[in-house]
């Protein structure tokens, strides 16, 4: 967000009606008090105001450090794919002759970039649950299953009757893990080739074989899809 989008915020709004106010008619008093001419001490306690009031003006969110190669299979592949697809758009607008098709396809880039933010905390998180599952070793869990049912087979008992219900638990999760990293991965894959038609598209905006309403309509469409992608990998099952 550009400072002026900023600026004009309920939270700015309410540090200008603010104890802000007071803060700058004290500065300026103290500045008479001490001796110095009214206009100067007004000067004074004005911009402590002004100061007082930019402080508390939102920040802009910081953009996310992206490396592909903290992130295992098939993850790093998409987010290169992402980064690809990013810079293709980014070298048509720059291309694209200043004017207000230039703004225009710049204000959609922006907000394409809020969407790949989410894709990289997407990719993040997937990483996460791969080595969840990593961790929880499937493999040595369904030998432990099979030994233990072995154990029961030839001599029930409610410790063997725990022990393998307690693996059989694990082997669920684990299943579920991989349902939810498989399914996260193919609506990344979605993403990105909805991301490479976009990058397409602007090109064709930029020759008028398209209009931006439409790409900049598709491009909102993206970003709530991997906002909600995002909220879904936030907590791992079971």
């Amino acid at each position: 967000m550009a400072f002026r989008d900023r600026f004009w915020t309920p939270t700015t709004a309410k540090a200008i009606l603010s104890w802000r106010l007071a803060l700058g008619v004290a500065v300026g008093v103290v500045g008479t008090l001490l001796g110095l001419p009214i206009v100067a001490a007004a000067a004074i306690g004005v911009a402590a105001y002004a100061l007082a009031v930019v402080a508390a003006v939102p920040r802009a969110p910081r953009t996310p450090v992206v490396d592909p190669f903290t992130v295992g299979e098939p993850w790093r592949q998409m987010v290169q794919a992402a980064q690809r697809s990013r810079r293709r758009f980014l070298e048509t607008v720059a291309s694209t002759p200043p004017g207000p098709l230039h703004d225009r396809l710049r204000d959609i880039g922006a907000r394409l970039d809020g969407g790949l933010a989410e894709g990289w905390a997407v990719a993040k998180r997937g990483h996460e649950i791969d080595a969840s599952i990593r961790h929880l070793d499937p493999t040595a869990l369904r030998s432990r299953l099979t030994t233990l049912q072995a154990q029961a087979a030839a001599a029930p008992s409610e410790h063997l009757t725990a022990a393998i219900a307690s693996v059989e638990q694990q082997l669920a999760s684990v299943n579920r893990l991989k349902a939810l990293s498989a399914t996260t991965a193919d609506r990344m894959r979605l993403t990105n080739s909805r991301l490479d038609e976009l990058a397409v598209r602007a090109t064709e905006v930029t020759v008028g074989a398209a209009d931006t309403e439409a790409i900049s309509s598709d491009v909102d469409e993206l970003v709530l899809e991997l906002e909600a992608l995002h909220q879904a990998v936030q907590e791992l099952p079971g």
